[in-house]
């Protein structure tokens, strides 16, 4: 529950600091004084939108923080810990905003984003105003109503979630069945070009050994000429080859290194070089048996790459990528043979999809219609004790097409006349009855919700007498349930509260204050004698108000 609001430079307010109890606490003041200031601040550690409109005239900026007891929250606990933003059983919420506009969020010390503040918001505080009338008209509204009386939150985001994978899985098998006929032409395509590849069979490394064979073939005359000269010059010559003179300077340099041992090197190397002279001579000898002068090879190997570079032009690749992209087609025709297999997955997971679904929705709408009788009964008990005899309300639920939101069309059909046919609520509801439909489902709604705190801004709104004082005691069973906060401005209502809070307004020449003042019994009579009216205070007024304060709280004891 709300344990602490501290609201420093926001709007009129200075500084105030307020520590709601447990129970209806019920705040009033004069027309004007500034009651909203309590519903705005709130708002605003809760995450509403802030602009610069919010910060007291010649200040800084505006700052409300806002302390909850978790204890009895265990929905906002795991939130928090979720985060790793627990601290034991409290929860500090606090709001900055600069003159500027520019605003900052915090929980427990830490800055956040304002998503997430309001997403916790929604866990410790629910907010009913006097003109949320307005939007039970909607069959959203109405839905969600029933909703929250049934308890289906978690339910609810089950089937959304099971909505949102049914989509995509209907939106993947669509697209697939769609490209069916692109993947038919394009498999005609594939097995054309893969039968000539297949035919020519080109090998990972055949286009490089090709080329280097075409050079030699292409060239081997020359290569024989000069080959057979050069093996000639070194060793096959009668007289003068190389091979002869190393021999000969061999020779020579032997005889000469028994009268000089300083020649060794220099014969070392003249029979090195002899050496590898008959080697290179064996390497020419060995060239020359395997090269031929082979024309019909040579042709064979020409119109083998003219074949290649053929087929590299018209799959529009260099040569050397053409075996590569062989290989790429295949693997595409792999594939494109397997969507049919692809496509009977797809179609496979859509139904289970929409099986799932289907199963959860179904389980939201008996949980609907299990509670929809519940809702409306204990709608027309309140509604029969704020003076409303005669009014009958159901709750429709009729098939619809599926969506996130379930199967079916929620709608409140009501009339406020006996024999007067059931109408959807919008059509037959007056202004006045409306605000007591409102105030009679919100009443019902709220023991069902979780929050631990609920805030009501003048709902009481247009009713008086012994209805207001009706009011006032379904807002106080309330208090039994959960934190209540009621800003009203009926008597019978405030009467009714646990504790009283009085908002006032102070004007001076250059500045008005807002303050909240926690009222004791003399204070409460006081304020309960203003409500009721007249222009002065009278002892009969006061006694009355005394007596209303007395009557009120024995009533509820």
């Amino acid at each position: 529950m709300l344990t602490h609001l501290g609201v420093r430079h926001f709007a009129t307010v200075e500084s105030l600091e307020l520590e709601p109890g447990r129970g209806l606490t019920t705040i009033s003041g004069e027309t004007g004084a500034g009651k909203s200031i309590i519903i705005d601040a709130l708002g605003l550690a809760l995450g509403e939108r802030a602009d610069s409109s919010v910060v007291r005239a010649g200040c800084e900026r505006a700052e409300v923080e806002a302390t909850f007891d978790l204890s009895d929250c265990p929905a906002a606990r795991q939130w928090l810990a979720a985060r790793e933003l627990d601290h034991d059983d409290e929860c500090i919420m606090r709001r900055t905003v600069r003159e500027d506009g520019r605003s900052r969020a915090y929980i427990n010390g830490s800055p956040v984003p304002v998503t997430e503040v309001r997403e916790l918001g929604e866990l410790l505080i629910s907010i009913h105003s006097q003109h949320e009338h307005q939007s039970l008209l909607k069959k959203e509204a109405q839905r969600a109503l029933l909703d929250s009386f049934a308890g289906a939150d978690g339910l609810l985001r089950e089937l959304r979630q099971r909505w949102r994978e049914w989509r995509e899985t209907h939106k993947a098998h669509s697209q697939a069945l769609a490209s069916a006929c692109e993947l038919g032409e394009r498999q005609n395509l594939l097995r054309f070009q893969l039968e000539e590849l297949d035919a020519f069979d080109l090998g990972a490394l055949e286009l490089a050994e090709l080329e280097t064979e075409q050079k030699r073939l292409g060239n081997a005359d020359t290569l024989i000429r000069l080959c057979q000269q050069s093996l000639g010059l070194l060793y096959e010559q009668d007289e003068g080859s190389v091979g002869d003179q190393l021999a000969r300077v061999q020779h020579w340099l032997g005889d000469a290194v028994g009268g000089d041992e300083a020649l060794a090197n220099a014969l070392n190397t003249v029979e090195s070089a002899r050496l590898q002279v008959e080697a290179a001579a064996d390497d020419l000898r060995h060239y020359l048996d395997r090269l031929d002068l082979d024309p019909e090879r040579l042709a064979q190997v020409e119109e083998r790459l003219g074949q290649a570079y053929t087929l590299a032009r018209k799959h529009r690749v260099r040569p050397e990528e053409l075996f590569s992209h062989h290989q790429s087609l295949r693997e595409e025709a792999g594939r494109l043979n397997n969507h049919d297999e692809h496509l009977l997955e797809l179609e496979k997971q859509e139904q289970q999809a929409q099986s799932a679904f289907s199963d959860t929705a179904r389980k939201l709408s008996e949980l609907r219609r299990s509670h929809a009788s519940a809702l409306a009964s204990g709608v027309l008990g309140n509604l029969k004790a704020l003076g409303m005899k005669g009014a009958r309300l159901e709750i429709s639920l009729s098939p619809c097409d599926a969506g996130a939101d379930g199967m079916e069309e929620v709608e409140f059909l009501f009339t406020a006349n006996p024999g007067q046919p059931l109408k959807p609520l919008a059509k037959v509801a007056s202004g006045g009855e409306l605000s007591r439909v409102s105030l009679a489902i919100q009443v019902i709604c709220a023991k069902n919700l979780t929050v631990p705190c609920l805030v009501f801004d003048e709902v009481d709104v247009g009713v008086g007498g012994g209805i207001a004082e009706i009011v006032g005691r379904l807002l106080r069973e309330l208090g039994d349930h959960a934190q209540v906060l009621c800003i009203t401005h009926q008597p019978q209502v405030a009467s009714l509260g646990h504790s009283h809070w009085q908002v006032q307004k102070q004007q001076k020449k250059d500045s008005t204050h807002t303050r909240v003042v926690s009222l004791d019994t003399e204070q409460r009579i006081q304020e309960v004698a203003r409500m009721l009216g007249g222009v002065e205070i009278t002892d009969s007024t006061l006694a009355h108000a005394r007596e209303m304060l007395h009557r009120s709280q024995a009533q509820s004891a």
